[in-house]
Parts: structure tokens; C-alpha cells; sequence
């Protein structure tokens, strides 16, 4: 990906790790335009860095993924780079969970996580493709491949969406677009609620770390302890599962 003189979309660009991305991609000389639900969020993003582009969008409604879409290439068509990294985490006793009578409250994290970049995925690419250079990048997570039992539908959209990544990936590979998937993880930010990814990795030092893999060209790009979840055995896998229920449980119980 060349990292210099793009127009970037990136979603759940307010806050944390888009932030992050937003703040060096605008360093490297790129336009970039952020979305989220929350426009006071957005309003001081834009005042830390006055050069943003925003747009208030809730992707879980399917006529805001299209109207951003419609937005966006009309009024940047020379948008390339697309960032899918809107999402959110909810931790839960599966035995405890009142799905009756809120299913709403557990369904936002399949619309926020696997629905919206998969509709905006398939939407952005045709537009992409007619592009010299262009680029979609998915932040999926660590936990794609090692899930965290207390948070199972973040983990298994996640997993879904690092599925549908390397599908996209090779019906893209004869056109311009790279297709980059980005796996977190834990990082200090608050995603799932406030304080939650304390002991995290530092988020500038995470951010610097996915760039200089987006430097060399990387199509899959972890840090941290999420470089060796990527490449995991099964039996590390189900080890590494276990270990991580056994020291969380309490939190749901």
C-alpha cells in the first residue's frame, strides 16, 4: 500500500485505534475522512486535527451504509481507501444473557462487526477497482483466531470477517485493490467500556507498529501477541482458549 497521497474513508474513525490511524495517515500526507455515530465525538476529533473530514453514520442501518457510500464518491470521488473499523465489544454469560426479550442489545455487535464491513466492502469494491491504486483494509482481532469465550459474538464476527477478507482478497487479486487485514490485540482503548483494556498495548506504540507493516507490504498485520495467534496450530489454539477462559470467567459470572 502506498502510504502518501491517498483519500481514506475510515470507519469508527472518532475514537481509539481509527483515531490513531486517522492522526498518522493525516501525517503521512493523506486526506482522510472519519465516520461515527457520535457527532460531539467527531466535532473533537476535528478539533485535534483540523484537516479531518467528517460525517455522521450509524452503520448498523443498511440506507446509512448506502447514503455513505453515495456520499463519499460523489463528494471525494477520488476516495482509494477504504478502513473498516467500526466495532464493538460485549462480554456475557451465554447462561445469563436475556436474548427473549433484548436480542437488539447483543445484535448491534453482528451489524456493527461483520454486517457493516461486509455491505461496505462489496459496495466500495467495484468503485475501487476502476482505481490505479486502492485499498481496503479490515480490523478484524487477535481474537479471530483464539477466541475470548466471554466475548464470543465479537470474537466470532471477527472470525467471520477475517473469513471474508481472504475471500476478498483473491477475487480482488486481479484488479488494483490490495485487500489488508489488520488483527489487534488487546489494546489500551475502551473498547467494550472504560477501563476494560488497561493492561492493553499502548495505542501509539501499537499504531506505529501497523504501519511500518503497511511499509512493507504485509497483506495480514498483527502486533504484539496477535503476530503468533495468526499462525497458531489448532491444538495452540484450543490451549490458548482455555487459558484465557479459565483467568476471565469471573468477570461474567
Amino acid at each position: 500500500m502506498k502510504l502518501t497521497g491517498n483519500t481514506i474513508l475510515i470507519t469508527g474513525g472518532s475514537t481509539g485505534i481509527g483515531l490513531a490511524f486517522a492522526e498518522r495517515f493525516i501525517q503521512a500526507g493523506n486526506t482522510v475522512i472519519i465516520t461515527g455515530r457520535r457527532e460531539n465525538v467527531l466535532h473533537q476529533a476535528k478539533k485535534k486535527y483540523p484537516s479531518l473530514i467528517t460525517r455522521v453514520s450509524d452503520l448498523t442501518v443498511e440506507s446509512e451504509r448506502i447514503a455513505l457510500f453515495d456520499w463519499v464518491t460523489v463528494s471525494y470521488p477520488e476516495v482509494n481507501v477504504l478502513v473498516n473499523n467500526a466495532g464493538i465489544q460485549q462480554r456475557f454469560n451465554l447462561l445469563k444473557a436475556d436474548v427473549r426479550n433484548n436480542w437488539g442489545y447483543f445484535n448491534q455487535e453482528v451489524t456493527t462487526n461483520i454486517e457493516a464491513p461486509l455491505h461496505l466492502s462489496m459496495l466500495f469494491a467495484p468503485f475501487l477497482a476502476t482505481k490505479e491504486a486502492a485499498t481496503i483494509i479490515n480490523v478484524t482481532s487477535g481474537l479471530a483466531f483464539t477466541p475470548f469465550a466471554i466475548a464470543p459474538i465479537y470474537s466470532a464476527t471477527k472470525a467471520a470477517l477475517h473469513s471474508f477478507t481472504m475471500s476478498l482478497r483473491h477475487q480482488l487479486s486481479d484488479t488494483s485493490v490490495e485487500v489488508i487485514e489488520v488483527s489487534p490485540p488487546a489494546v489500551n482503548t475502551d473498547l467494550g467500556g472504560t477501563g476494560l483494556h488497561m493492561h492493553g498495548e499502548p495505542l501509539d506504540d501499537f499504531a506505529d507498529g501497523i504501519f511500518e507493516g503497511l511499509a512493507e507490504g504485509k497483506p495480514e498485520i498483527g502486533y504484539g501477541t496477535s503476530v503468533a495467534r495468526l499462525r497458531m496450530s489448532r491444538d495452540e489454539v484450543d490451549e490458548q482458549v482455555a487459558n484465557l477462559y479459565k483467568a476471565t470467567k469471573h468477570m461474567v459470572e
